[in-house]
């Protein structure tokens, strides 16, 4: 059974960093998959999570939102089944529960992620 499990998120200041991390287990072949990093604000569906960041299997090719360009880096250590999202300058508009999702093909859409975390709150004041 795959988990998914997001973590670092809390409370920060506008302007402030955080690095989420999430780890996967259960895929023997996580270096065979695309890792993405999505966000929902309240009132929104599943389906309506934005993308922020993917990043496809060896690391080399990578997507961001405009919103974030500059500002967020995804990586990931196939060593450690890990995927990792560095969030610099965060603004007040940030704020949401981050995802992280598992795809055979990669992509910006959540229907061709196969597992997902819980997610993790990230919380920005003003």
């Amino acid at each position: 059974q795959v988990q998914v499990e997001e973590s670092g998120g809390g409370l920060v200041q506008a302007g402030d960093s955080v690095m989420l991390s999430c780890v996967v287990s259960g895929r023997r072949t996580f270096d065979k998959y695309a890792m993405g990093w999505f966000r929902q604000v309240p009132g929104k569906e599943r389906e309506e999570r934005e993308c922020v960041a993917t990043i496809n299997y060896s690391g080399d090719t990578t997507y961001y939102t405009d919103s974030v360009k500059g500002r967020f880096t995804i990586s990931r250590d196939n060593a450690k089944n890990t995927v990792y999202l560095q969030m610099t300058s965060l603004r007040p508009e940030d704020a949401a529960v981050y995802y992280c999702g598992v795809s055979a093909v990669g992509g910006t859409t959540t229907g061709v992620y196969d597992d997902w975390g819980r997610g993790t709150q990230v919380t920005v004041g003003s």
